[in-house]
């Protein structure tokens, strides 16, 4: 007999949810999941710390004020306070852009943006070799006027701009899309400039989504490896970025300044995603406070 034949005389048929999972279920997908993260996640992580302390304190110390490193860690510090701001420029005024406006080019626009997910971030080295090496058509006349972009900082930070530039504007663009015009539209009648909309109007509904972009764009800023390695050189104490200098330093053995290095780039990720998830939190409650 069926469940619906079973009910009681006179009451509703129950139905059992099919999104409620059986306990056994449920324990079971969850155990695999977090099995899953231990093994290539956590234990990763945490034998790169392991590593970095297996001859103390002092050893670590020496590692990352050594000037090699500490070389490294001002490049890349010194990379995404640049690469981030102009990230975050683009990213506003590229949201702004689609999420407003309607005009022809719109989805090749989107596309573009999409662009450096879609491609090795080695490619997009190569790129500007190509367009600003010796045998190239602007490398001859830059260096004739003194610029150099290939294997130095420039260089470094085209490169890191073009792989992380997606970051802000694709936060942004759903978020501005879900919000529509109505606001700015109602700032505009009331007499307010445009500038006083975007401070005060569109600004604060997207200031934590902002956020968030930028600091997904602020670590894969200083944890990106590819691209710069073709456009760096790998000249150390100079174009060596702390992903740059942890490979060499592997390459030469050096296991104990390799897992310094690399656990403060760990740390710093950590830094980023307890940030990011309290900024999921902020920003999920702000919704969810705006929908009601």
């Amino acid at each position: 007999m069926s469940e619906v034949s079973r009910s009681a005389p006179g009451k509703p048929p129950s139905f059992r949810n099919p999104a409620d999972e059986r306990p056994l279920a449920k324990i079971l997908l969850i155990g695999l999941a977090l099995a899953f993260l231990a093994f290539f996640l956590l234990l990763p992580l945490v034998s790169v710390f392991v590593e970095a302390f297996r001859k103390g304190w002092s050893e670590y110390y020496e590692a990352l004020i050594e000037p090699d490193a500490a070389a490294a860690i001002r490049l890349t510090l010194l990379v995404a306070a640049i690469s981030v701001p102009l990230n975050l420029v683009f990213g506003l005024c590229a949201s702004w852009a689609i999420a407003k406006f309607e005009f022809k080019g719109k989805a090749f626009l989107i596309t573009l943006i999409d662009l450096p997910f879609s491609i090795s971030p080695v490619i997009s080295g190569l790129v500007y070799v190509l367009l600003f090496g010796s045998n190239s058509l602007l490398g001859p006349i830059l260096k004739s006027h003194g610029i150099t972009i290939l294997f130095a900082v420039p260089g470094i930070v085209l490169a890191t701009v073009f792989v992380t530039f997606p970051f802000v504007a694709r936060e942004l663009i759903p978020l501005m899309e879900d919000q529509g015009t109505g606001d700015e539209e109602a700032a505009l009648s009331l007499g307010a400039s445009g500038w006083q909309t975007f401070w005060y109007v569109t600004l604060p509904n997207i200031k934590w989504g902002l956020l968030y972009g930028v600091l997904l764009c602020n670590a894969r800023a200083m944890g990106e490896f590819g691209a710069v390695s073709v456009v760096s050189g790998h000249i150390r104490g100079l174009t060596n970025t702390m992903p740059l200098h942890v490979e060499i330093l592997y390459n030469e053995y050096n296991f104990v300044a390799a897992f310094a290095v690399a656990s403060l780039l760990a740390l710093l990720a950590l830094v980023t995603l307890a940030l990011k998830t309290l900024l999921e939190l902020r920003f999920g409650a702000g919704a969810a406070g705006g929908r009601h």
